[in-house]
């Protein structure tokens, strides 16, 4: 039971809850609400076997009224299957005369060839391929989801059942032992959020992100941490610099700082590679960093900090960071 409510507390049950209903109404629109009519399609449409009884029927037409047009275009409604459905008349006439047969196949040779020897076109074909790629996107995209929980779900529980503690595991329990700053005892007004999160080296799908809402539950954004750039080879990655981002549904633009190792922040390459992503920060233990958008602050405190010891440079890489992440409303 107490893996049921630590599993349903990570994940992000609102973003899922969203995309699955979504995901339903969409299909309850176009399959129910609006779907696709299809009017006047043509015999391209029918069974192969049907495709073969009307281009008989066609024949016989032709033997009656012997119009080129109206045989083309019988012709052409068969679209792609013209041809084969043919070939399969022409190999077993069966009570048809075989010279009306031919005569027939031979009109439709020299028309084409007059017009440039195009083959029929499969009218009313667009349809049927806009709803194939629908459908494929959306098997993609259930899929991807499947795919990203599974992964996560690995990350956090994977070896649960061999009895090892993992890196998430002990990264959880770190964060649940760390105190919390009491802001009001600094003067300051409670958080709207307040959360502690740790990396630990062997973690290499470090990336947690948090909601922002009102007491009313409304949304108004989201906060995370994640892994930014890693320094060195082999496994698990050595991680020498992670990105702090708060996101603002008010503000157009995702507020984002790095927060760097020491040799990190004195390396030249790096900082370059780095920069990009948003203002660059050499860790510090009790540093506090903050990150503002329009509506949103956000405090970021150092709680422990600890490098890794190995065959890089000294103060390279982190062996355990744990941050402190405070949401107040601007």
């Amino acid at each position: 039971m107490q893996f049921v409510v630590a599993l349903l507390k990570k994940l992000p049950l609102q973003s899922i809850a969203i995309f699955i209903g979504g995901l339903l109404l969409g299909l309850i629109w176009a399959w129910w609400l609006d779907p696709v009519d299809f009017v006047d399609a043509t015999p391209a449409y029918l069974r192969a076997d049907l495709q073969e009884d009307y281009l008989r029927m066609a024949i016989d037409s032709y033997r009656v009224n012997p119009s080129p047009d109206l045989a083309l275009q019988r012709w052409q409604n068969l679209g792609i299957g013209a041809q084969q459905a043919y070939l399969n008349i022409q190999a077993n006439p069966g009570t048809q005369d075989p010279a009306i047969v031919k005569n027939f196949g031979d009109l439709i040779t020299s028309i084409l060839a007059t017009t440039g020897g195009q083959p029929p076109q499969e009218t009313g074909g667009s349809s049927s391929l806009v709803n194939t790629a629908l459908i494929g996107i959306g098997v993609i995209l259930v899929l991807g989801v499947l795919a990203a929980a599974g992964m996560y779900l690995f990350r956090l529980f994977g070896r649960r059942g061999s009895g090892e503690v993992t890196a998430v595991m002990q990264a959880q329990e770190l964060s649940r032992s760390a105190t919390k700053t009491d802001f009001s005892e600094l003067g300051l007004a409670p958080p709207i959020t307040q959360t502690m999160t740790t990396y630990i080296l062997g973690d290499d799908l470090y990336d947690e992100s948090f909601s922002i809402d009102t007491g009313a539950g409304e949304f108004m954004g989201e906060y995370g941490v994640g892994v930014s750039e890693i320094i060195g080879v082999g496994d698990p990655k050595k991680v020498t610099a992670l990105e702090i981002w708060l996101f603002d549904k008010n503000d157009i633009k995702t507020a984002t700082k790095v927060l760097m190792s020491q040799h990190a922040f004195s390396d030249i390459g790096i900082r370059s590679r780095l920069e990009p992503k948003g203002e660059l920060v050499q860790v510090e233990p009790q540093a506090q960093i903050l990150l503002e958008t329009a509506t949103l602050q956000l405090l970021a405190t150092i709680v422990d900090l600890e490098y890794g010891k190995g065959p890089l440079p000294d103060n390279s890489y982190f062996d355990r960071i744990t941050l402190e992440l405070a949401i107040w409303p601007k």
